[in-house]
């Protein structure tokens, strides 16, 4: 049965537009449940057993939640619930309804549901149903549906009412979400921040230009202060800086927000204090926010007026059980710091205390000072390595999931082999001598490469990658799963793949005497490095290098570049290869350093895992290998060239990765720290700081220019993929390159399987897809691949981090020698070389008097007493584990050298509070 409604719609310019909207019924929707003896039904989703024990409802029922219900309660729990059973409703011939004259969208809607409940309840009274005393029972919170459909014979009760009458599952009513009556119960009478700006009011203050819309981002260090980023066009994108309580107004970290700017003349600068993570005593005295403001680099500084998105998430973190006995009351505190603690009902307290747990937050009244939220799921034992491991995943974000049937349907079968088929579409060039170098352990192998003298005299030089766009096709489950993922995330010990692992680790990884598939870049060039002629072809290869588990391919390929590319008398082929390319690296390196691309560094750290434990056994740095950089070298070069061809072919849907320079301002704690040691920065030009780190030395300190290169990194901004018909800027500031993206790595990016889908297309290797060439679907992808690419950082991050508490965990108190890094008000922030991490040494402590401190903004330096510490100082510190917050354990320094009296420790006298176990923040 088709409905249809006509009207007409006066266009801008001015002509009418005649639209009918058409709705199609259907009369052969089954009920779905198995004691239907009407439908002509294959399948059923409705059990004939539905015996839930509930003192409400002794009967056999159905349950029908109201939109709102469902909105509230299963989304705030578990997300976006899969589509409803009744969703069907609208297209039923029996259950659709118009929405009548003056009626709200939302009326009609609980109308629907009443009609559909009621078809339910008279549906299954003709069935065998009847006999078994099977009911309909409708949930609804909005008191007006609810009298409704009393008054039309249906059982209706509130959600709140029917859980607590759950017998046999007492726990669900701790994740009830609130409503707002019970929201209100809980809140103080005092008013502790600003109302919140109606919607239509924001809006017409951002159109006028009055407020701004931004992201809210909180500070980690400082929970009085936050930043809100306001997104422009190139340059003009604008940071504006939160302070206090009542101008962060319940704003919740990612939400997005309206800001209004403060007067100039109330314009302040970030703090330069760090606060320590003391517990609850920090919450007692918010007045304390005023005390500590920098007194030059003022920035623009406003409150938030109202909020535009929420991005509320469940939160993991631990329960701070309340001291009142037996009260249902308590407060969460997230493990992100970010996130404000959240006041949750539970009458589990005593199960959930040491626990990690998920609680969701469901609104934060002006009058409250923390949001009101649930309990969601426990996640396990607070400190236990797995359950530490799944909330480090969960709050990053990181999907790591099990592969679905769906997604693992659309692998190869196997045994897989290369076809006569795939053979007639590719070059082959199983006769080259190619190599592959990866790190010990590697089994996501990615490139290769070759090199071989031309009988011109000229060489010819080859990368060879992974042919993963082969295997995954677009659209499919496979396809979506991995845009999804984005990326593979290494965290220490395990990989969380994007693809699975059968394409992974076998079928797309270029492992040694095996023939695989491969997507190659294959230039010719002369003994200059100087590219004569550049092609890309679909190809078979066949990798030479062994790779045996006694002899690590890492160390065997060093080996090879140390002990034999010099060697005249070796002149197998594998040798000649990497002789080739060894000499040409090192040229084309040369070439972009004197172009201004920047060689910086950062500290890696590697864990030696014990095969048993899985504890960390030994910490140290990793060490840059010249087999990296001569393998860098050639991957930098062919993403450079892929970049120029497809967008050469698709200007307006190339994806590409730019790197933006630093606004001026980002060097300035760089310019300060060399000045400290008379050595002079110049940040004109990416050619002209490379040019200033190269000529930067100190006498008698060698380490001072990795430092400074580590500080260098640290003002950079973050290198983002983009689409070529949303941007015009495509340089990469890092890589003094006009054009750049990602080819090489396509096991563990999604990115590069866009970009050989690409550049398939732009040969005649294979065809396109309407996504592919959409530059608003491919900025969105690039938005996502942005979001997981930072997310899996930050995880691998946090991963380290968590490995390194493992490690000290059994170490006791360590000395180490460090350097300064940062200064900051209150404490020194110290670089272990020798571990690769970083710790904060606080000079205010709530245990002590505090010294004389006296923070120097233009040095920056800190005066503790009669010492001054300037950044890259010279320091010795004791190390260990405190463990007094389960929560948040920590890495904790103490100062040795240089001795301040009543601040610098002795080694013996600082003890490991490994075995303390309060619950703090």
């Amino acid at each position: 049965m088709l409905k249809s409604k006509t009207f007409v719609k006066k266009t801008r310019s001015g002509g009418v537009l005649k639209i009918v909207r058409e709705h199609y019924l259907r009369d052969d929707i089954w009920c779905g449940s198995e004691v239907c003896t009407e439908c002509k039904q294959e399948s059923t989703v409705l059990q004939r057993d539905t015996c839930i024990e509930s003192n409400l409802c002794a009967y056999p029922h159905y349950l029908i939640p109201d939109t709102n219900v469902v909105l509230h309660q299963v989304r705030r729990n578990w997300g976006n619930p899969a589509t409803d059973y009744l969703s069907s409703s609208s297209f039923t011939i029996e259950t659709f309804i118009e929405r009548e004259p003056g009626e709200s969208a939302n009326d009609r809607n609980d109308r629907a549901i009443r009609v559909a409940a009621t078809w339910y309840t008279q549906h299954l009274k003709t069935s065998e149903s009847a006999a078994d005393g099977l009911k309909v029972v409708l949930l609804t919170n909005d008191q007006g549906n609810k009298q409704k459909a009393a008054e039309s014979g249906l059982l209706v009760f509130k959600c709140e009412e029917y859980i607590k009458s759950l017998i046999a599952n007492p726990e669900l009513v701790d994740r009830l979400a609130l409503t707002n009556d019970e929201k209100n119960e809980i809140t103080s009478s005092k008013v502790l921040f600003p109302e919140h700006l109606p919607l239509s009011r924001i809006q017409a203050g951002i159109k006028s230009g009055s407020f701004l819309q931004g992201t809210f981002r909180a500070s980690r260090d400082n929970y009085l202060e936050a930043t809100v980023f306001v997104p422009g066009e190139g340059e003009d994108s604008t940071e504006v800086l939160l302070q206090g309580l009542q101008n962060l107004n319940r704003a919740v970290h990612q939400d997005v927000v309206a800001v209004q700017l403060l007067p100039r003349d109330h314009w302040v600068a970030p703090s330069s204090v760090v606060l320590q993570d003391e517990g609850m005593a920090k919450d007692e005295n918010p007045e304390e926010e005023e005390e500590e403001k920098a007194v030059t680099a003022k920035k623009p500084t406003g409150k938030v007026v109202g909020i535009i998105k929420r991005n509320w998430r469940p939160f993991c973190g631990m329960l701070n059980v309340s001291q009142i006995k037996e009260s249902t009351r308590h407060l969460f505190t997230p493990a992100d710091r970010r996130i404000p603690r959240i006041r949750i009902e539970t009458r589990q307290a005593s199960t959930l205390a040491g626990q990690r747990i998920m609680v969701a937050i469901d609104g934060w009244p002006k009058d409250s000072r923390y949001p009101n939220g649930h309990f969601v799921r426990s996640l396990g034992g607070a400190g236990e390595k797995d359950t530490e491991e799944e909330v480090l995943l969960l709050e990053h974000d990181v999907p790591h999931q099990a592969f679905s049937q769906a997604v693992l349907s659309f692998l190869p079968k196997m045994p897989w082999a290369i076809t006569p088929e795939d053979m007639k579409q590719r070059q082959d060039l199983r006769q080259l001598t190619v190599c592959s170098v990866d790190p010990p352990g590697c089994t996501d192998i990615d490139d290769a490469l070759h090199c071989r003298e031309l009988d011109n005299g000229n060489l010819e030089v080859g990368v060879h990658i992974a042919d993963v766009s082969h295997f995954i096709r677009p659209g499919n489950a496979l396809d979506k799963e991995a845009a999804n993922r984005g990326t593979t995330v290494y965290l220490c010990g395990k990989r969380i793949d994007m693809v699975p692992e059968l394409l992974s680790s076998n079928l797309c990884s270029l492992r040694s005497n095996v023939e695989r598939l491969a997507f190659s870049c294959i230039w010719e060039m002369n003994h200059e490095a100087e590219i004569l002629k550049t092609w890309f072809t679909k190809s078979i290869i066949n990798s030479k290098v062994k790779h045996n588990k006694n002899h690590d391919l890492f160390a065997y390929l060093l080996y090879l570049s140390q002990m034999r590319i010099d060697d005249t008398t070796m002149n197998d082929d594998i040798t000649k290869s990497l002789r080739g390319l060894n000499k040409l690296a090192k040229i084309l390196k040369r070439r972009r350093i004197e172009n201004g691309a920047l060689t910086l560094s950062s500290l890696e750290v590697r864990f030696h895992i014990d095969s048993e434990t899985h504890d960390p056994i030994d910490l140290q740095t990793k060490e840059l290998m010249e087999t990296n950089s001569m393998v860098e070298e050639f991957m930098l070069l062919a993403n450079i060239s892929v970049a120029q061809k497809i967008y050469d072919e698709f200007s307006e849907c190339a994806l590409l990765r730019k790197h933006p320079a630093p606004p001026p301002s980002n060097y300035d704690i760089l310019i300060k720290a060399a000045k400290s040691k008379n050595v002079a920065i110049h940040t004109d030009s990416a050619k002209a700081l490379a040019d200033s780190l190269d000529m930067a030395t100190v006498d008698s300190f060698p380490y001072f220019n990795t430092l400074l290169r580590i500080l260098a990194t640290r003002c950079m901004m973050q290198a983002v993929y983009f689409c070529s018909g949303m941007d015009s800027d495509f340089h990469h500031y890092g890589l003094a390159s006009p054009i750049y993206t990602h080819f090489t790595s396509p096991i563990r990016r999604y990115s590069d399987i866009i970009v050989h889908r690409l550049l398939a297309v732009a040969i005649g290797a294979d065809s396109t897809y309407p996504d592919l060439m959409d530059k608003h679907k491919q900025s969105a992808l690039c938005n996502n691949l942005n979001y997981r690419h930072k997310m899996a950082q930050y995880a691998q991050r946090a991963s380290v981090a968590f490995h390194t508490q493992l490690f000290f965990k059994t170490r006791g108190v360590l000395n180490e020698e460090g350097f300064v890094l940062f200064v900051r008000k209150n404490a020194i922030i110290v670089l272990i070389p020798k571990f690769g991490m970083e710790g904060t040494v606080f000079f205010d402590s709530k245990d002590k008097t505090a010294p004389n401190l006296v923070f120097d903004e233009e040095g920056p330096t800190l005066t503790v007493e009669q010492h001054t510490f300037h950044i890259f100082d010279k320091v010795k510190v004791t190390i260990s584990l405190d463990a007094s917050n389960i929560q948040h354990q920590k890495i904790r320094m103490a100062l040795i050298d240089p001795v301040i009296s009543g601040v610098s420790v002795p080694a013996e006298d600082l003890e490991p509070q490994s075995k303390k176990s309060k619950l703090d923040r």
